[in-house]
């Protein structure tokens, strides 16, 4: 009996030895297994870190952004000011030679189309397809826009710039009467107050304006008119789409209802006037200056929607005020326009009145009451 017990214990003891080995390797196992894990868990973590580092350092614009926010603000806001100085002096300088204003505004708007295609294509602007309802909701503000815009421009062939702008610091006049016709919106009595200066600084201005006609003075209130209609109906588009996308699909549907009006009003004597124009300046020189008087145009728009985004509503109001000083001030220097005292007075009156109207109007609150 002694014996077999003995045999048994040793036959036992190889078992107990296997299955004691057997639970070592598979703790072991397991160790390996979640160190494993860990290991590849922590390779994953490094490999983000490098691609994100990787990503920075391949986009440097992004890294400068964000190490110096305010330095892309006054960036906007400079591009603004001299894309618009830009667009002002050699759109004049065009008409000086080459009086076509329906023309030209379609050529701005055809240009921008090459300038936005760059964007969506480049990826800098990220492409939004509107559908059809809303392109049928566009319709309304995409014909304001370009009636105002073609109104601007016959306005700056027929004055000086400097009094086409003068005129147009009265666009807040009209959208306010605009705003309360067609929405019931009602703003409180001191932005209606406001809007006296610069009622009276156009007043003042026009009275002994040298470059002073009819038709110069009609058309630029005209586009008044016009683009505060636009900034009504267009309000609602603006949560559907992001501002820079909405601007794109205003100039495309815009050039559709401004090519018409050229036709009608220039295309007897367009062929000649193109001909004179080349004569005078050279095929390349007149093309090139149409194609850059294109380009400031759409740029300056698109950055303007930038700078907005970047600054408060008041904020943006005192800079549009300081682009209009720009604009009268170098239009007047580099085109040589004589002006009156008085019109210069009248004028920086004006100017100030639309600048205390938006500081006013974003104090008060936008929307007004019903």
């Amino acid at each position: 009996t002694t014996t077999t017990t003995t045999t048994t214990r040793a036959r036992a003891m190889p078992v107990v030895a296997f299955a004691t080995t057997t639970t070592s390797s598979s703790a072991m196992m397991m160790k390996n297994t979640t160190a494993s894990s860990g290991v590849m868990r922590a390779a994953v973590a490094k490999a983000g870190r490098v691609a994100v580092v990787a990503k920075a350092s391949s986009n440097p614009i992004e890294t400068i952004k964000e190490k110096f926010p305010a330095a892309e603000t006054v960036f906007y806001f400079a591009a603004w000011y001299f894309l618009n100085v830009q667009f002002n002096i050699l759109n004049k300088q065009i008409y000086n030679y080459f009086p076509y204003p329906w023309f030209v505004s379609c050529v701005h708007l055809i240009v921008g189309l090459f300038v936005m295609a760059f964007f969506w294509g480049s990826k800098l602007v990220e492409y939004e397809q509107p559908d059809k309802d809303f392109l049928k909701a566009l319709s309304l503000p995409a014909f304001l826009h370009a009636f105002g815009h073609c109104l601007t421009n016959v306005s700056f062939a027929a004055v000086a710039v400097s009094f086409t702008h003068t005129v147009k610091t009265l666009e807040p006049v009209f959208t306010s009467i605009g705003s309360y016709m067609v929405t019931g919106t009602v703003y409180p009595l001191p932005v209606y107050l406001s809007l006296l200066p610069i009622m009276a600084g156009v007043a003042i201005a026009s009275a002994t304006e040298l470059s002073f006609t009819w038709l110069g003075f009609l058309t630029a209130m005209s586009s008044n008119v016009a683009f505060s209609a636009r900034a009504i109906f267009s309000k609602k588009l603006m949560a559907k789409m992001s501002p820079l996308n909405l601007y794109n699909w205003v100039t495309i549907v815009a050039l559709l209802f401004c090519l018409p009006f050229a036709f009608y009003f220039e295309g007897a004597t367009l062929s000649a006037g193109i001909s004179k124009a080349i004569a005078l300046k050279g095929k390349t020189e007149f093309l090139s200056a149409l194609a850059l008087v294109g380009f400031y145009y759409h740029m300056y728009n698109q950055v303007a929607y930038q700078a907005l985004g970047k600054v408060a509503p008041v904020t943006h109001a005192v800079g549009n005020v300081g682009k209009r000083v720009f604009v009268i001030g170098f239009s007047i220097l580099a085109l040589g326009n004589q002006i009156s005292m008085q019109t210069a007075v009248g004028s920086a009156i004006a100017v100030l009145g639309a600048g205390l109207y938006g500081v006013v109007k974003s104090k008060t609150g936008k929307e007004g009451g019903h």
